[in-house]
């Protein structure tokens, strides 16, 4: 389980970022191509492993497809070149911590890697190039996309935050979390706990990740919680559309949140939406995740509908499509 320890200044410090971090999006992403597939990520993931260059592979020998890794590899940085410069001047005892602090027991380490922790030129040299390269291949093309459903999601999380207060909106990033006193608990398949120090928390939406968030404490400032956004970017429409509730979910979510103003089961919506009953649940279980349609289990069926802000979010784009 992670546990996030708050104290009342931290509550008061809680904020989104302002732009998506390239390299945090790069790392998320190289370690959901490692990921077991899913009905959301399976598509994007066949593309990106096909166009992966091998010169990029070398990267992946230090991130886990649990979403861990090296934090000295992603700083929050708003461009990729910044966040470069960051990686490269990262102190030798911090990048020598991270390696430690990642590293599986019985895990063995490429030697390239190991050359980091020693300040082996070639190996910071492969390392350069392999970032880079993964960059070019998986997000530089994509990376406008990647901001506009950023701002979306910055854009809906704001609207929910005026209209439930911060605590419902900190536990609506995941479906399982819970407060437990001044802690926020994120039930999930590994340990952590952290204690925030008054410095606040900053929230960064993932538009490359569909797994439980993940904490990310800085050397210097607040700590970054990353968590999915409700629009993953393999989602999204490379063209523009006039349809604001599009842009936002997603023309597959989209169209499933207006179908359920009235009740569908799963396997309806999958023929409504000509998409495997796996697409759909995953689809449905991430509207109800963001608090859009409810899910109700009778005997072998399972039923969806619109909760008032689903509805409420419809009302809002229809008027713009006229």
């Amino acid at each position: 389980m992670l546990r996030v320890h708050f104290t009342a200044e931290d509550l008061l410090r809680v904020r989104m970022a302002d732009e998506p971090a390239p390299l945090m999006e790069l790392g998320l992403a190289l370690m959901t191509l490692r990921r077991p597939a899913d009905p959301v990520f399976r598509q994007w993931r066949q593309r990106a492993q096909r166009s992966l260059p091998p010169q990029a592979r070398p990267v992946l020998d230090l991130l886990s497809p649990t979403g861990t890794g090296p934090l000295f590899l992603d700083p929050p940085t708003a461009g990729f070149a910044e966040g470069m410069d960051t990686v490269r001047s990262a102190p030798r005892a911090y990048v020598r911590s991270e390696l430690l602090r990642v590293r599986a027991p019985e895990q063995p380490r490429a030697r390239w890697a190991r050359g980091l922790a020693d300040d082996d030129r070639e190996s910071w040299q492969l390392l350069e190039r392999s970032m880079a390269a993964a960059y070019a291949s998986l997000l530089a093309g994509a990376w406008p996309r990647v901001r506009a459903g950023f701002h979306a999601e910055a854009a809906w999380r704001a609207r929910y935050l005026a209209r439930h207060g911060l605590l419902a909106t900190l536990t609506g990033l995941s479906a399982s979390a819970r407060w437990d006193g001044m802690a926020l608990e994120f039930p999930g398949a590994y340990d952590r706990e952290i204690r925030l120090t008054g410095q606040g928390l900053t929230l960064l939406p993932s538009l490359l990740w569909t797994a439980g968030p993940l904490l990310a404490p800085q050397p210097e400032g607040p700590t970054l919680l990353v968590y999915p956004a409700v629009t993953p970017l393999p989602l999204q429409e490379a063209a523009a559309t006039p349809d604001p509730l599009n842009a936002l979910l997603g023309s597959t979510r989209a169209a499933m949140l207006r179908l359920l103003t009235a009740q569908h089961t799963t396997t309806g919506l999958a023929k409504a939406l000509d998409i495997s009953p796996a697409a759909a649940s995953m689809q449905a279980r991430t509207l109800r995740d963001a608090r859009l349609i409810t899910t109700r289990r009778e005997g072998r069926s399972v039923s969806h509908c619109c909760t008032a802000l689903g509805l409420d979010m419809i009302s809002a784009a229809t008027p713009a499509l006229c």
